[in-house]
């Protein structure tokens, strides 16, 4: 799954890197956010045309939207917290996304993200439905190069109708990462001990899309399923690396850039 990531990169940074025609202007200034959780605001990366220009072409655009994703159709945006992850086996047939799918599809930038180690033990626990351990060791994975993280993504338009037309809060534009099963083949770096492989750390990972799939996953002109589910293969293995972190991470009230320190172990009392 994806439940938290980091996200430094600047908005000019990111412009150059997605080739951005055009930037959302921020409200307030940006700031490096190392512990992005659900709910919050995160870039996005898009293709769409622009409103009120005579011009149809989509334009690339740098956008900010809220992580988790509510459907047009939704009478309220309280799901919101639990549609931050759609899984790629089945994105094309779920209510919640296939439209999504279909003609709103986004990349979202990353650092990397941040997954809690989830033994062989602590699963066999959780299939009996018996009660978890308390302490999880959270790694990093990002990758090897530390190249930019692009998360194949969704985004979809909810209209609070509580709201006058007029309102700035009237529209919600909200986004969730696709995921998909994790990789089982060797971490290009792997820490001195603990996981080999991302699926040790846990079966599901983000769906990291490489820069040669970029324009054909923003391209809202290709909408059939069919064809757009040839763009969800994982990418090729041995891009990526993990190492341990400290277990700060686990509250959402801290964020800074140590919370990326690499540990040279799991911290005491966690599994791993």
């Amino acid at each position: 799954m994806c439940g938290r990531y980091a996200a430094s990169r600047r908005p000019e940074d990111l412009a150059g890197i997605f080739e951005i025609e055009k930037a959302e202007e921020p409200e307030e200034t940006f700031a490096p956010d190392y512990n992005v959780a659900p709910t919050k605001e995160v870039y996005a990366v898009l293709d769409r045309p622009l409103k009120d220009v005579e011009d149809p072409r989509p334009v690339r655009q740098l956008r900010r939207l809220k992580w988790g994703l509510v459907p047009s159709w939704s009478k309220s945006p309280e799901g919101a917290a639990r549609m931050i992850n759609a899984r790629a086996e089945t994105v094309h047939e779920k209510p919640s996304y296939r439209r999504a799918f279909s003609s709103r599809r986004c990349v979202i930038p990353a650092d990397g993200y941040y997954e809690w180690v989830t033994g062989t033990q602590e699963r066999d626990l959780e299939v009996e439905g018996r009660k978890k351990r308390p302490r999880k060791q959270p790694y990093f994975v990002l990758p090897a190069d530390g190249s930019v993280f692009a998360m194949a993504g969704l985004y979809e338009f909810w209209r609070d109708k509580t709201l006058p037309d007029d309102h700035p809060q009237a529209w919600w534009v909200t986004c969730s990462v696709i995921t998909t099963e994790a990789e089982t083949t060797p971490l290009a770096v792997s820490p001195a001990e603990g996981p080999r492989s991302l699926a040790e750390i846990h079966p599901r990972m983000p769906l990291m899309l490489t820069p040669d799939r970029w324009d054909g996953w923003l391209d809202p002109s290709r909408t059939d399923p069919e064809d757009l589910r040839g763009l969800l293969s994982p990418p090729p293995p041995g891009l990526m690396r993990a190492y341990p972190v400290s277990t700060a991470v686990s509250n959402v009230r801290n964020n800074g850039p140590e919370l990326l320190k690499e540990l040279d172990g799991p911290e005491e009392g966690t599994l791993f």
